[in-house]
């Protein structure tokens, strides 16, 4: 049994995080959810930010989220933090990354899985947003660990996933927690899952 220890950040609108407390499981990860009201207290191996639409997206993606209790509280620099999807928004719109996430170049939802760079190999992971062109900024000081192989929503040099190992921050606009089970066809998320647990 691993002695990881994940703590899942739920939102009014959150829908992801069930899948990525079933995938933390699947390895064998403890993982518990903390509602968005909470202060963060207690010690965690990694927080995950899942995806879905915190509070319907009002204003803008992330926008409201980042005045939570939970987000306010988070130990940057001390605990891994994962963002997926609506949690890569809400940590750039909290500025602990840089860029900004805003309508896809198409100005229409994607919904599908797409092949993606990763560590030098080519994975395939499901997409599921309408905000996920990604802006950089000049003096940007995360590294790129996820470019689309095709660029699907405009996002600069086809960033999907980026890191910053100061702030012990990953996100990205994929969702590896959708592909984990080999039943569903899609196992390619489990990387993701070992990238994460071995930088813990």
């Amino acid at each position: 049994m691993s002695s990881i220890n994940a703590g899942i950040i739920t939102f009014l609108g959150t829908n992801c995080e069930q899948d990525t407390r079933r995938a933390c499981e699947l390895f064998g990860w403890r993982a518990e959810y903390i509602w968005q009201d909470e202060r963060i207290n207690k010690k965690y191996d990694v927080i995950f930010l899942p995806g879905g639409f915190s509070y319907g997206d009002h204003i803008s993606s992330g926008r409201i989220a980042k005045l939570a209790p939970a987000v306010q509280s988070l130990p940057v620099g001390e605990t891994l933090i994962v963002g997926i999807c609506n949690g890569f928004q809400i940590l750039c719109e909290a500025k602990l990354l840089s860029g900004a996430l805003t309508y896809n170049e198409n100005l229409k939802f994607i919904s599908r899985v797409v092949p993606l760079e990763f560590l030098g190999e080519v994975i395939h992971i499901p997409v599921a947003h309408h905000q996920g062109n990604y802006i950089s900024c000049e003096n940007m000081s995360e590294e790129v660990i996820l470019r689309y192989t095709e660029n699907i929503n405009g996002s600069d040099e086809r960033i999907a996933g980026i890191y910053n190992r100061e702030k012990k921050i990953i996100s990205m606009m994929p969702h590896p927690e959708r592909a984990v089970y080999s039943e569903l066809g899609l196992t390619d998320g489990r990387k993701i899952f070992e990238f994460i647990e071995n930088e813990i």
